[in-house]
């Protein structure tokens, strides 16, 4: 009867043991950044708010940018965040500050966009591209694409 009771004690710490290993491994690693990059692969648009720069990424990799990006002044700071894409308009004019906003790419639900604009004043929280980049981002990116805005 005293080895009966060995072998289940033996058989139930084995059973436990790999339990606390496995629960120790299931830790994810941290996802890995698009080189020359602050953003991860699975994003489509990548903008660094604190380098002023802005890139655009398919399968994990850079095929336009380092392009200048200006965001929002203080007061009306650009959104840190993973976004998507909402829609599009080409020749956007803003009835709130009754400006043209050429080239927009929305990706908030707070009208927050890439669109053609200064890049030397901030904006009321949009991105600021060049007229080359922001045609670019506008052929490129599509509704639904994620955008990745880091601080």
């Amino acid at each position: 009867m005293l080895s009966r009771i060995a072998m289940v004690s033996v058989t139930a710490a084995a059973a436990v043991l790999p339990l606390g290993a496995a629960s120790a491994a299931a830790e994810p690693a941290a996802p890995e950044l698009v080189p020359g990059t602050p953003c991860t692969a699975t994003a489509h648009a990548c903008v660094s708010l604190s380098a002023n720069r802005a890139w655009l990424i398919r399968a994990g990799e850079v095929y336009y940018g380092e392009a200048s990006a200006l965001g929002g002044r203080p007061e009306t700071p650009t959104p840190a965040g993973v976004f998507h894409v909402t829609w599009k308009d080409k020749d956007h004019h803003s009835k709130e500050f009754d400006a043209p906003m050429p080239n927009s790419v929305f990706f908030t639900n707070t009208g927050v966009a890439f669109h053609q604009g200064s890049l030397t004043e901030r904006s009321a929280g949009c991105l600021h591209l060049s007229k080359k980049s922001s045609e670019v981002f506008f052929d490129k990116l599509q509704v639904g694409d994620e955008v990745q805005v880091v601080p």
